[in-house]
């Protein structure tokens, strides 16, 4: 008689493959960038698209209505609105690419065969988080160049640039997070399209298109005090070489506690799926 030994599946990465199984899964993600094209023209594209719209379009007459912007009308508008076009690509990162994408993964099967690996599930999730960063990097910096072709002038010194950096890295890893639980929380892409959909609209109800102060009175409080008009002035400031005041503490305590809460809401959701 044949006894037939059963391998026990691996569940848990070994000790130390930590960085190795995150490496190995940020070029899976980044293979995602080049192998679905249609995910990273939109998180790419769009900004620019959404930046020539405004400014060509509603520039004019928004910019007049702006502190000091009667006579400068489409250039002061230019100035105000590329804050929140960079704030904006951050949240169609979320949006479109990094839920959609969790979700593929999620409905595919590919997660059944990574449990039998012994693959750190952080690892996993981070590979696709880190593709994100890479595809929202690129549409931020082309957005930037073309609004600088336009004739944007930032007047950030090198310590402000580096302190833009920095935001924007930190702000887009928070919203990337939670983008990532709410992929992994829908049960097929179509609800993943559709789910973050308020990320995209936050932009537009703070700071990021018009001031806040011109909004209806019920609506001035809300949008002056979500995290997105945070985020939006501290790039404002950081961009404008003025200081940002109370917006730098609370875009990064908003964006620890958006990252964090994303992160932990993330694993949790994996692990309960992942042993379906």
């Amino acid at each position: 008689m044949t006894t037939v030994v059963e391998t026990p599946r691996r569940t848990e990465p070994v000790r130390g493959h930590l960085v190795a199984d995150t490496a190995t899964m940020v070029g899976r993600g980044l293979l995602h960038v080049v192998r679905y094209p249609g995910l990273t023209i939109f998180v790419v594209g769009a900004p620019v698209v959404i930046l020539l719209l405004f400014v060509f379009v509603f520039g004019g007459t928004l910019g007049a209505g702006l502190p000091g912007g009667a006579d400068q009308g489409r250039g002061a508008y230019l100035a105000y609105v590329v804050p929140g076009i960079l704030i904006s690509t951050i949240a169609g990162g979320a949006a479109s690419n990094v839920a959609i994408t969790i979700a593929q993964d999620m409905t595919e099967g590919i997660v059944a065969r990574f449990r039998t690996l012994a693959i750190s599930r952080s690892a996993v999730l981070a590979g696709h988080v880190v593709a994100t960063l890479a595809a929202t990097t690129a549409g931020m910096v082309l957005a930037l160049a073309v609004a600088l072709a336009l004739g944007y002038r930032p007047q950030a010194g090198v310590a402000g640039w580096f302190a833009l950096v920095g935001v924007l890295v930190l702000v887009t890893l928070a919203v990337t997070w939670l983008g990532v639980a709410l992929g992994m929380l829908s049960p097929d892409v179509e609800t993943a399209s559709n789910l973050p959909m308020p990320l995209l609209f936050l932009p537009f109800l703070g700071s990021g298109f018009v001031p806040t102060g011109s909004m209806p009175g019920w609506l001035q409080w809300f949008a002056e005090y979500q995290p997105f008009t945070a985020f939006i002035e501290t790039v404002r400031a950081l961009l404008s070489g003025t200081d940002p005041g109370w917006y730098l503490p609370a875009t990064i305590i908003w964006s620890v506690a958006i990252g964090a809460a994303g992160w932990v809401w993330a694993l949790r959701l994996y692990e309960r799926r992942s042993l379906r």
